[in-house]
């Protein structure tokens, strides 16, 4: 197996740094050629951020249940052909999820989800690792498979048995949808218990609205980093995003371009943070220890090194994040 170098050529492949955990969604986006014709793309937040990481050069692997469709097919073909470590991917028996994206005027992407019965949430006994390898620095857990049972419940006990042994640095995107992740306010709290014990926790403005609605985002922000994570950044659409590390606040505006559509927008901005994260030698064993040194400096190039990766996204149609040297009209010496 390889993998997509940084600089979009191909190149061998390297023992995961980076798990990602969570959910593949096949995207029905419009295409312009009329009411009712659309075009089917693999997407889901987790498996976006796991293709965005690879394409920027962190090896990794997706954790997922792939759904026994013909859509599950084209999931698997295209998870495969971005370089992440097949070991993580499981044949199942049930259905791939589905999205009817629609977009604004902005390009900004609304779903209608069809997921009740997909492959994404029915973890089973013996399916997720028992340990996870040494040279594992990050586990990252996104989106719906947080919230929907019974899977939710298994995810859950792995990232408390990682919490509890401290090699690894755990990362979280909530990633809200109200609509499909049952109760609000049960949905909440365990949001907030997740959030607790992770390490680095990256929030949009939507998400943290859902979390905190009576709050500003840079308040909810705060908030969230009083609950014990040593990094929570908050991205903000077209105003940027913001960090707080111990104390240590920053923020960048976002980049200007023309924006086609959000679909993936964050997505590869989570990706983006942790391949910086990676490359700054600030994930592994003892996580609150490596980020407790971070200055504003520090949160800034970050900053514009993950708003850059969002940028390049929204000027592509779906969730097509960039390679590293997409990057350098935007991120400057970041890259």
């Amino acid at each position: 197996m390889t993998a997509r170098s940084t600089d979009g050529t191909r190149a061998s492949g390297a023992p995961a740094r980076l798990v990602v955990i969570g959910e593949n969604v096949m995207d029905l986006l419009p295409t312009g050629h009329g009411a009712g014709v659309l075009r089917a793309s693999p997407g889901g937040g987790p498996a976006n951020t796991a293709v965005a990481a690879a394409r920027l050069g962190t090896p990794t692997r997706l954790l997922a249940r792939i759904g026994s469709d013909g859509f599950g097919a084209m999931i698997r073909e295209r998870l495969l052909g971005e370089g992440l470590d097949p070991a993580g991917l499981l044949a199942a028996e049930e259905p791939s999820a589905l999205a009817l994206a629609s977009l604004g005027p902005d390009g900004s992407a609304r779903y209608d989800f069809r997921m009740d019965d997909a492959a994404d949430w029915h973890w089973r006994a013996g399916e997720l690792p028992e340990e996870l390898e040494p040279q594992v620095r990050a586990l990252h857990a996104a989106s719906i498979a947080l919230f929907r049972e019974p899977g939710a419940s298994r995810i859950e006990s792995l990232l408390r048995r990682e919490h509890g042994r401290g090699r690894v640095t755990l990362t979280l995107d909530p990633n809200i949808r109200p609509d499909v992740i049952g109760d609000p306010a049960t949905a909440r709290a365990l949001a907030l218990r997740h959030c607790a014990q992770a390490h680095v926790v990256k929030a949009s403005d939507e998400d943290l609205a859902f979390l905190y609605p009576d709050l500003s985002p840079s308040r909810a922000a705060l908030a969230l980093a009083a609950l014990g994570p040593s990094l929570v950044v908050a991205t903000l659409g077209g105003e940027g995003a913001l960090a707080v590390s111990h104390g240590v606040e920053a923020s960048v505006e976002a980049p200007e371009v023309e924006v086609v559509d959000t679909v993936g927008a964050g997505d590869s901005f989570m990706g983006a943070l942790l391949t910086w994260l990676d490359r700054r030698d600030l994930l592994g064993d003892g996580p609150r220890a490596r980020l407790a040194g971070t200055t504003r400096g520090d949160l800034e190039e970050m900053l514009r090194f993950a708003a850059s990766a969002a940028a390049v996204t929204v000027t592509r149609e779906g969730a097509d994040p960039p390679v590293l040297a997409d990057l350098a009209d935007h991120a400057g010496d970041a890259v």
